[in-house]
This record gives structure tokens, sequence and C-alpha cells, in this order.
């Protein structure tokens, strides 16, 4: 393709499923205990969810600036003309900005898509992006598409505890004070690039059923002249059992039959920040 389309591990899709879809995936740093590992390459989410367990200390960092424009230049040289590149919500992390920066050096080869975006809704925008690429699309069109209907999506997550967010300064003032409250589950949402408080529930089963009630108020609130195949629905989390991922994401394709509902594991670098057991329920129109 002249136009080649790359993103990074924040976006659910791994390095080697984006070498199956034609997608170039840089793998994300994740620091655990002083120790730097990289997503997918030295560390699993299984071996991230038990260091966690264990009180050890995990961040991440934005990508080395080398590292991406490595990746730039190898894409450039086996053959694209230019190249789409989606990272995580600029709301988040300050990599968008770096990314943007360092692709001014490219001469309009490189454009980098602040899409407002992260976890599978930024999965979406990838697959969106490919999709248009390989339609003949041009870049600049492709970044000014994705940018135009960034909040065309809606994104819920219930946490066990906000103790990993706030470390990462990951949460307004809003959602932090809720970290008081005893025995709850912070349900979390995330508009506009950044994450905020939406409620408190208590137990697992309130939990499941307030993130459904979530989305369908959002969807018969916010798309509901959209029809159903221009929806596209997710479930993710860091659930440790996968008995337990199966049965969530069950749960959620009940609630929306007329849909057809995926469950992605949220990356190494969001569950440093989101701890383990959260689970989210999420849609995206598609951009096409």
């Amino acid at each position: 393709m002249k136009t080649a389309i790359m993103t990074d591990t924040n976006s659910s899709i791994s390095v080697q499923e984006g070498l199956e879809k034609g997608i170039h995936v840089l793998p994300m740093p994740v620091i655990v205990d002083g120790v730097n590992y990289t997503e997918g390459v030295d560390i699993t989410n299984a071996q991230l969810y038990a260091a966690l367990e264990a009180g050890k200390a995990a961040y991440t960092s934005q990508p080395a600036a080398g590292d991406l424009t490595d990746m730039w230049d190898s894409i450039l040289s086996q053959g694209a003309e230019e190249i789409v590149y989606i990272p995580m919500s600029s709301g988040l992390s300050s990599a968008c900005e770096t990314a943007s920066i360092l692709s001014r050096e490219y001469e309009g080869r490189v454009f980098v898509v602040d899409n407002r975006r992260i976890s599978v809704v930024q999965r979406s925008s990838v697959l969106d992006a490919l999709f248009l690429s390989r339609r003949g699309m041009r870049a600049a069109d492709i970044k000014a598409q994705l940018e135009k209907n960034a909040f065309d999506a809606s994104a819920y997550i219930c946490v066990d505890t906000l103790k990993y967010l706030k470390k990462g300064s990951r949460i307004t003032a809003a959602g932090a004070s809720l970290a008081t409250a005893m025995n709850l589950h912070p349900v979390l949402n995330f508009r506009g690039g950044k994450l905020d408080a939406e409620c408190v529930v208590r137990g697992y089963k309130q939990m499941q059923k307030t993130l459904i009630k979530l989305m369908e108020t959002d969807i018969k609130n916010r798309f509901q002249f959209i029809p159903a195949q221009d929806i596209v629905m997710y479930t993710a989390g860091t659930l440790v059992n996968s008995q337990d991922a199966q049965a969530w994401n069950a749960r959620v394709q009940k609630a929306f039959p007329e849909h057809e509902v995926t469950y992605h594991e949220l990356s190494c670098s969001i569950a440093c920040h989101v701890g383990p057991g959260a689970m989210a329920i999420c849609m995206s129109l598609v951009n096409r």
C-alpha cells in the first residue's frame, strides 16, 4: 500500500495480529520494579497481573523517540510513500504530541492522528484507517476523517480500585475522589480523551449490569438513528480468569443481539493503570 497504517499496542492490537492484518504495531514499554520490559516481547499480561497483585510497582512510559523514528524509517524504506500513525489519546499521554513533533522532520510523509481514543476504540480507528487506505485514500484525508469523527465512540470501564489510576495521574480530580468509597467499584467513562467518574456500584453482578445499562442509554440517546451494522461493539478487561472474560462477553452479547461483540484483553500499558479485575464495554461507529 502507498499509505501504511501504524499504531501501538495500546490499541489492543498485538505485533503478531498487526503482521497478519498488514498493520505496523509498535510495542509499548512497561517498567516493573525498575526493570524495563516490552509488551508482548518479554512480558505478558499474566506476568504483569501477578506482579501487580504481588504489590510490585508498575509504570509505563512513551516509546523512545529513536524506536518510533526507526519504525517510520523502516516502513518508508520498504516502499510506503506515507504513514498514518495512530497513537493513544493526547489526553492520556504526551506520546501523541511527541510523535507530532518528530513527524515534522519527515516533510509530509508521516501523519500523526489524535482521535482521542485508546484500547479497543483506538483499535476500531486503526481498522478503519486500514480499510480507507486499501480503498486508496491518502494519509492526510485519513487523518482528517478520523479526527473529525473522534467522538463517535463510547467506553465505560469498572475497576476494583482507583489506586493504580491515581499513581499514574490518569484520572481527573473528580474521579480520584471516589477512591475513598469503601467496598465500592468505581465506574469511569472515557470521553474527550480523558477518564472521568461516572458512578460507583457495589458487587460484581451490579458492576456488569451497570456497564450494560450505561451503554444501552448511550446508544439510545447519542446514536439512536445509527443502523446496527454501523456500530462495532467490544468488551475488554484485565480479567485474570479467561472464563470470566468469556462470561462477560457472552452477557454483553445477549444484551446486544443485533451486534457481534468481541472481547479483547486490555494492553499491559493500560493494565498498569487500571489493575487486575477491570472490565469494560465499548462501542464505535464504523468510519468508512
